[in-house]
């Protein structure tokens, strides 16, 4: 039961309950705002994701697990940001969870060993696997305390990866994500694709959202214990799929024929009456994007690179 509720039950239900598809909704959609995150230039913001992904995935996991917390902050800047400072908090936790989950019962002992270099006698064993989970899923016969801590450091890598990319999606209109692709000459057909990812996964959240409300108002669940309230909400959520799918279909054939009677494509680039320029605040960032560059060299020079054993000193 322990490990149902921690692989399965917990993730899953804080995804549900408390996180839910409006707090999903709320950290993949832009908000205006007048904080210095929404002054920078969207290809600083571009260049800091990859540089914060380079240093994540070559250094220690603690320096993953550094860059994670001190990027958490700043959504305290943002536009009500204690409210999504909550959400990337609980987003983060729930990722940590699953990631750990998704590696930790494929580790095998050897792995650990260099991880943790003491007998494997010595590990702690949480749960033995029936023989169909080790011959049919590919898992290690056991599952050890050791295991879920080295599932819970490689997740940091995926975290910091995750709270710098939402920065960009939270801060930057879908204008300036167009003009900062047709200045690096990215063809317009993948710029449009872009955008019109960015724009669409806070809708499918909002009418996933307003579909599983409107079936609790009708009666869904009606009487039942709150208990059973999270198989419900993810009941609804299944009966809304096809629902949100032919609106966002009916809504893709009003938006192809608004860009063919609007001339898109009509040539192979075209030209900005707004253009993005690098403040002050933009140069800031690059000194700090260099000063992880540096710190992802000297971590590796003096033995704390992803590579295990770490031999740190």
């Amino acid at each position: 039961m322990f490990l149902f509720f921690y692989g399965v039950a917990l993730p899953i239900g804080l995804l549900l309950t408390v996180l839910g598809l409006k707090g999903l909704m709320e950290i993949t959609r832009y908000e205006s705002g007048k904080t210095f995150l929404y002054k920078l230039n969207p290809l600083t913001k571009v260049f800091f994701g990859i540089i914060v992904m380079s240093v994540a995935a070559v250094t220690i996991w603690w320096i993953g697990a550094i860059l994670t917390l001190v990027i958490m902050f700043l959504y305290l800047t943002l536009n009500d940001g204690k409210k999504k400072f909550a959400y990337i908090t609980l987003l983060v936790f729930i990722t940590i969870i699953g990631s750990t989950w998704s590696i930790a019962p494929y580790t095998p002992n050897s792995v650990l060993q260099m991880v943790f270099p003491c007998p494997i006698s010595s590990y702690t064993v949480v749960w033995v696997w029936p023989s169909y989970f080790v011959n049919i899923m590919g898992y290690e016969p056991q599952l050890t305390l050791q295991a879920l801590i080295y599932g819970a450091q490689i997740s940091f890598r995926i975290t910091s990866v995750l709270v710098s990319s939402l920065l960009l999606i939270l801060t930057t209109t879908t204008s300036d994500i167009f003009r900062m692709f047709s200045k690096m000459k990215v063809p317009l057909a993948i710029t449009f694709s872009i955008l019109v990812g960015v724009k669409t996964v806070p809708k499918i959240f909002e009418i996933l959202d307003t579909s599983v409300k409107m079936q609790f108002i009708r009666g869904l669940g009606y009487g039942k214990p709150r208990v059973l309230y999270p198989i419900y909400f993810f009941y609804a959520g299944l009966m809304a799929i096809i629902p949100s799918m032919v609106y966002l279909l009916r809504g893709a054939k009003n938006l192809a024929i608004s860009v063919d009677t609007r001339g898109f494509r009509a040539y192979e680039s075209r030209t900005m009456l707004v253009d993005l320029p690098f403040t002050k605040y933009d140069y800031i960032m690059f000194a700090v994007m260099a000063g992880l560059i540096i710190l992802a060299v000297l971590a590796n020079i003096y033995g704390f690179g992803r590579s295990i054993p770490y031999v740190g000193y």
